[in-house]
């Protein structure tokens, strides 16, 4: 797999687009904290977003709830013990 993070710039003009705070993005991507969101939207600490954690928050930001939930209970299916908030 080949693979490009977006850039710090896309990813806050997501979060001003969605007109979210930083916890609120963190919340749909699956990551601990706003401060984590930010080191993705440049921040002292700059960090590319890993492909499976963009995934997350591409699939909560396409699919509807029922889709997603399908997924979420395939995982479960797999094995996963898992909840989302």
């Amino acid at each position: 797999m080949r693979y490009s993070a977006p850039s710090p710039e896309d990813f806050q003009r997501l979060k001003d687009d969605r007109r979210k705070t930083g916890n609120e993005m963190a919340g749909l991507f699956g990551v601990v904290s706003g401060q984590q969101w930010c080191k993705y939207t440049g921040g002292v600490q700059r960090r590319e977003m890993a492909p499976q954690i963009l995934f997350l928050g591409a699939a909560r930001l396409a699919l509807t709830q029922e889709e997603f939930e399908r997924v979420v209970s395939k995982m479960r299916e797999l094995g996963a013990d898992i909840e989302l908030d």
